[in-house]
């Protein structure tokens, strides 16, 4: 076996142990992550005023009414009376927002890096057993 492969085998091997014992619990705990978040809902709300602030009011899907308010700075140029496009999380109408939210997940990104890293270093090794 030449050196170069010689240094390559226990570097692979580190990366492939590191690769599949860190990405895959990683991976299953972005997917239970995942499983458990409540999905986020589109519905239409209708900008009001109250003193000195703007709100919206909306119903969610259980039919319960609810109102926001927001000061004046943040809600420029609303009307009251126009509709607007909101976005609210089911379990929790609270929270909600006027664009969908981002998905974001680093335990499931990670765990997908890791798990290929651990494929592929896998993968070159049995390539650098035959070399």
């Amino acid at each position: 076996m030449t050196t170069a492969g010689g240094a390559f085998g226990p570097i692979l091997e580190v990366m492939t142990w590191v690769g599949f014992v860190l990405g895959l619990p990683l991976l299953a705990w972005g997917w239970i992550a995942i499983r458990r978040r409540c999905r986020w809902t589109q519905t239409t709300a209708q900008v009001f005023s109250a003193g000195g602030f703007k709100g919206y009011r909306w119903t969610d899907h259980q039919n319960a009414d609810h109102r926001s308010l927001l000061p004046d700075a943040e809600s420029p140029g609303l009307a009251d009376g126009t509709d607007v496009v909101l976005f609210y999380d089911a379990c929790h109408p609270s929270r909600w927002g006027l664009a969908p939210p981002k998905p974001d997940n680093p335990a499931w990104t990670l765990g997908w890096v890791l798990t290929w890293v651990g494929a592929i270093s896998t993968a070159l090794g049995f390539v650098l057993l035959f070399l």
